[in-house]
């Protein structure tokens, strides 16, 4: 699509006010691609992208027409302040956050398979006693079905982080619909995904954006008139669309929410649900030695502080610098000098700049960006590097998400004193399984090692530790308590509609 053709989409009064109100307190992504790949705009100057005003976008598309931009995302979580990169590093800057079940299809020719899912969990949902406040973003190459966070009460709020609360109900009801779901999936072939991709940073389409490639737009369907929805909806030059994203009823989704946090807190391993397309994982081969140091560095940021990015940049960051160890035995560091704590057999004091104490969770020295990012001398090393460098590699052996999933459960099983100290990783967490990553590591997934060995593991400290394994999940490494001055209170329901306009 022309670049005028963006413009004239987003020029669109309905397209452009639409935007802006459902951005509102969301941090936004905007995403284009250059020859190179994919790439997205996340800060602007430093800060967090957002919307004040119904022009920004215009503006912004503008100022970034040679990257290509022409998607627009916003985050799932909704902020108390949007002015700096720890407004959204910090859990108790989150005010709500949005739940919704990602369906997947391949090839546009299924696009009743997405839908065919969607209406399971809309009845799912129904049953649970939450209707008033369910739409559906048809996004261009599926489906997403979202509750609207308003209708989740308070009182969750006051006690859970309204990520881990969002997070509950999606596997919560992934849950009560897998059986159902899976058939459609070995009918199809495996041509239909469905998962819980909720995390802290998480971001999805925002209603009559258009898609990265395709020249639809995300169009949003009330779930009354699902079974009239056709794809012809989604077009740019006529598309139809309703406001069913603005409604809601208050504590709708109480019940709801209550059971899914009791599901949640009686899980020991708290992964996030898919369903469909596991059949089609192939693995080839095993992943080299720098990967697998990246892979778990970053899994170990991830589970410390649940900052998806920061984690990406951090692994790569600490298997350059242990690169460097191996073949020249010191880093030389551009800027200011420390002596960093890392020591290891036969190697000298090694010179790296440290950022602020307050900054790092972990005891590794590392200069940080004015983004937020690690760096090794003036070089920064972003999410989109390691995705580059990394992940990348490893999907030539297998699909990064599954070598995710299992480098988290695994490094999931060392108790914290292990996990922040870097000569303890190394030696307790890299080295056994630095050979053989997929063999010792991936294929645990199906065979989860027992309880025993788990102790045996934690035994390697001679002090007392606390031998319960970090929670996975990195929305779910703590329950962050909010206090109540952070807490929306609801207006009046509506008594002729029953519903409240966001």
């Amino acid at each position: 699509m022309e670049f005028s053709n963006i413009i004239k989409h987003y020029s669109n009064p309905i397209v452009k006010e639409t935007v802006f109100e459902f951005c509102k307190n969301r941090w936004v992504a905007l995403e284009g691609s250059v020859e190179s790949g994919r790439i997205f705009v996340r800060y602007v100057a430093g800060k967090p992208l957002k919307l004040d005003s119904p022009n920004d976008l215009l503006n912004l598309l503008v100022k970034y027409k040679s990257l290509g931009v022409r998607t627009v995302y916003a985050s799932i979580a909704q902020y108390g302040v949007l002015g700096s990169t720890d407004d959204v590093n910090n859990p108790l800057n989150i005010v709500s956050a949005t739940p919704f079940w990602d369906i997947d299809v391949e090839g546009l020719e299924n696009w009743r398979l997405a839908i065919e899912v969607a209406k399971i969990i809309v009845e799912f949902l129904e049953r649970s006693g939450v209707s008033k406040s369910v739409y559906i973003v048809w996004s261009g190459e599926g489906v997403h079905v979202r509750l609207h966070e308003k209708a989740i009460p308070p009182e969750a709020y006051s006690t859970y982080n309204p990520v881990d609360v969002a997070y509950a109900i999606a596997e919560y009801v992934l849950e009560g619909v897998k059986d159902r779901i899976e058939e459609i999936v070995k009918k199809s072939g495996g041509k239909v995904k469905v998962e819980n991709l909720i995390d802290m940073k998480r971001v999805f389409t925002v209603p009559l954006s258009l898609h990265r490639k395709h020249d639809l737009v995300a169009v949003v369907i009330d779930p009354r008139n699902i079974d009239s929805f056709d794809i012809s909806w989604a077009n740019p030059t006529n598309f139809r669309s309703d406001d069913s994203w603005r409604y809601y009823s208050p504590n709708e989704a109480e019940n709801i929410a209550k059971e899914a946090l009791k599901l949640l807190a009686s899980r020991r391993y708290r992964g996030r649900t898919q369903i469909g397309a596991v059949q089609k994982v192939k693995i080839e081969g095993e992943i080299d030695r720098f990967s697998v140091m990246a892979l778990l560095q970053a899994a170990r940021y991830y589970i410390l502080t649940g900052d998806l990015e920061k984690a990406k940049s951090f692994g790569l960051n600490r298997a350059i610098f242990y690169a460097y160890l191996k073949y020249y035995g010191r880093f030389k560091a551009y800027h200011k000098r420390v002596i960093d704590s890392e020591r290891s057999e036969g190697v000298e004091e090694k010179e790296i700049v440290r950022g602020p104490t307050n900054v790092l969770p972990v005891g590794d020295g590392a200069e940080i960006s004015s983004r937020g990012y690690f760096m090794i001398g003036d070089k920064e090393q972003t999410p989109e590097d390691f995705d580059r460098q990394i992940a990348r590699k490893i999907e030539a052996v297998l699909p990064f998400d599954l070598a995710w999933e299992a480098a988290l459960k695994y490094v999931a099983r060392f108790p914290k004193h292990i996990l922040v100290d870097p000569q303890k990783f190394y030696k307790h967490v890299y080295e056994p399984v630095r050979d053989g990553f997929v063999k010792k590591v991936v294929e645990e997934l199906i065979e989860p090692v027992p309880q025993e060995e788990v102790q045996k593991i934690v035994k390697i400290e001679r002090k007392p530790v606390n031998v319960e394994p970090l929670i996975k999940h990195h929305t779910l490494l703590k329950w962050f308590k909010q206090p109540s001055s952070q807490q929306q209170q609801q207006s009046p329901q509506d008594s002729q509609q029953n519903q409240q306009q966001s």
